[in-house]
This record gives C-alpha cells, sequence and structure tokens, in this order.
C-alpha cells in the first residue's frame, strides 16, 4: 500500500513537507483505538533470533533508525510500532537552532537518493531530554547523535559535545558523535586525528566518570581515504570507543542517474541512498578486516533491501540503521529484513 498510494501522493510535496505530514499523521494515526496493535500486526516481527547483544546492550532486532529522521524524539513510541528495534535521535546540539535555510532537502527518484543540506535544526538538548523523558516505549533502544552549534568554532567543539552529552546521558542508551556532517561549515574538520582525539577524550572523560557509562560510538563519513580511516581505528582504541557508525552521507556526486544540471542546481548536501550503497559496504568491510572484528559497527547507507542489510551484515556490521530506504521502501522494509534474518538468510 505504501509504494502504490501513499508513496506518491508524499511524492507531489516538497521533501521536508512531507516529512513533516509523514510525522503529524503517524502521531494521529497512533492515538486511534486500535491502531497500535494494527501497526505492530503489519510491521513490528519478532522473533527470539533477531535479538542482538552489542556493547552491552540488548536489542530486540538489529534494525534501527538512523539519526536524522527523528531529530527532537518527537515520534520515538510510534516509530518502535513500525518494528525498530533501535532509533537514533538527533543530531542534538546544545542550543536550539534552526539549521539551514529552506528548500534544504531533495529527492533524486530516478537514483532512490536524497540530497538534504539540512545543518542540525533541533529544538536543542534540554528540550530533548525532556521529551524522551516522557516517552512510555522503554524496550525501544534510543542512540543519542550529538553535534556542535553551528556558530560554536571548531576550538570550542568539544565544550559543544560534552554539553549535549550531559544533557542527554540520563534519557538515552548509546551515544553517537557525529562529526562527518558535510552541512555544517567546517564540521568535517574535527575528523582529523588530533582535533578528533581531542574532544572523545574530553567526552569519554565525563562519561566514564559515571557510575554507568553509556556506550560511545563515532560516526564517520564514507569520503575518509584507507589512511584516514586506519587513523579512525587507532583514534577508536585510544579513546576506548564502543564502535563506530559507517556511514554518513558522501558529498561526493559520482554515478548518478539524474542530470547532472540538475543535481548542480540543488546546491551543496550530503548525498544518501542507493549511491552510496556500494561504498558504505565497502568502508564497513575495510575496518572490520583491520580492526579484527574487534569493534563493532552500526551499518548504514543505501539499504533499500534486505538483500542490502545482509550486505552490510556480511561485510562485519553487527547492527544496521535506515534513513533513505525508509522514505523511498516504507515501513515494510523493516519487516522484511527483519523477517529474512529470521528465516537463515
Amino acid at each position: 500500500m505504501y509504494k502504490s498510494l501513499v508513496k506518491p501522493l508524499l511524492f507531489k510535496l516538497d521533501a521536508e513537507r512531507a516529512h513533516h505530514f509523514v510525522f503529524d499523521n503517524l502521531r494521529r494515526a497512533a492515538r486511534l483505538p486500535g491502531a497500535p496493535a494494527l501497526l505492530r500486526a503489519l510491521y513490528d516481527y519478532q522473533h527470539p533470533s533477531l535479538e542482538r547483544e552489542v556493547f552491552g546492550l540488548r536489542f530486540p532486532n538489529p534494525v534501527g533508525l538512523a539519526a536524522g529522521f527523528d531529530k527532537n524524539a518527537a515520534l520515538t513510541d510510534e516509530l518502535a510500532l513500525l518494528g525498530f528495534g533501535f532509533v537514533e535521535i538527533g543530531t542534538v546540539t546544545p542550543r536550539p537552532q534552526p539549521g539551514n535555510p529552506a528548500p534544504r532537502l531533495f529527492r533524486l527518484p530516478q537514483d532512490g537518493a536524497l540530497v538534504n543540506r539540512m545543518g542540525f535544526n533541533n529544538d536543542g538538548a534540554a528540550a530533548v531530554a525532556a521529551r524522551l523523558a516522557r516517552r512510555r516505549n522503554r524496550r525501544l533502544i534510543i542512540g543519542g547523535n550529538i553535534g556542535k552549534n553551528k556558530d560554536t568554532p571548531n576550538e570550542r567543539a568539544a565544550a559543544d559535545y560534552v554539553a549535549g552529552f550531559e544533557a542527554l546521558a540520563e534519557v538515552v542508551d548509546y551515544f553517537v558523535v557525529n562529526v562527518s556532517s558535510p552541512n555544517t561549515p567546517g564540521l568535517r574538520a574535527l575528523q582529523e586525528k588530533k582535533p578528533l582525539i581531542e574532544l572523545l577524550q574530553q567526552v569519554q572523560a565525563r562519561n566514564l566518570a559515571r557510575a554507568a557509562p553509556r556506550p560511545l560510538l563515532l560516526k564517520i563519513a564514507p569520503d575518509l581515504t584507507d589512511a584516514q580511516l586506519d587513523d579512525i581505528l587507532e583514534i577508536a582504541r585510544e579513546t576506548q570507543l564502543s564502535g563506530l557508525v559507517a556511514t554518513n552521507t558522501t558529498t561526493g556526486r559520482g554515478g548518478l542517474r539524474t542530470d547532472a544540471g540538475h543535481v548542480a542546481a540543488l546546491g551543496a548536501g550530503g548525498l544518501s541512498g542507493r549511491p552510496l550503497r556500494a561504498r558504505a559496504t565497502e568502508v564497513i568491510r575495510y575496518l572490520h578486516q583491520k580492526s579484527g572484528g574487534a569493534l563493532p559497527i552500526i551499518g548504514t547507507g543505501g539499504i533499500h533491501s534486505a538483500a542490502d542489510a545482509l550486505e552490510k551484515l556480511a561485510a562485519g556490521a553487527v547492527l544496521v540503521q535506515l534513513y533513505t530506504g525508509f522514505i523511498y521502501e516504507g515501513p515494510g522494509l523493516v519487516r522484511s529484513i527483519n523477517e529474512r534474518l529470521a528465516a537463515g538468510n
């Protein structure tokens, strides 16, 4: 029903407007008598073989929703009805910010892709923390993806990440440090070895001082060289990271079917979806092999089918996340992946 009826209607709307339309209506639908049970029956597939224990957390299944979809933790209870084993909220910054000017989210239907330059638009860490404290579904694993405010210079970025960590530490199950978005000016410079070690050490110091430290992960770009990926593995060991999220969106535009002039006219932003699939899998495989499987990896990028998810897992990912594939394929994608996994691939 989604691909034949709902998707054609949504794709007639501006991409960001469609996103808000889905949010509003999923929230309304979930409040109707009997609707939660119906949504679970349609999309939430459970089987003991799907459970995963990763960085000390018990995931009901390995299929999650990537950061960027529910930035403000406004819909976690409703998203749990669609079968996700975990939801990563954010990216959350210490202070609220509007993000970049609209339009800032674009579809490339010929490529099954999106281009976004949202710019960490969010309600701020305090508001998000308060919302998460009120959520009803406590079985759903929640990840907190944190970033810096746009007007915070890189030399003071660590303070923003620490502030985001402190605000969310009681209401999320794991953290992801995001220094790989291409949509905040200068942010990716923080992926360089020296500033990244300093930043992660400061966040980890606060984390390890807690009675119950949270797993701390790092989200990386797909555009890193092998030498930079080697640095990431060294940084992960030195700063005692629990894992990596591979990968974020790409700034590349190679191999697209969409007219090059149209793509250029859309302007800057991160590209996600099918064109990212092969490179994301390549990065996962490289990191898995070079680390000897010692560092858990959440695989994301271009997952539009159960086969795509299995490819990520075969490359070394222990969990997977959807974003663009969820928009193009609909919530049935979550169930199809889980059913395929439960059936033994």
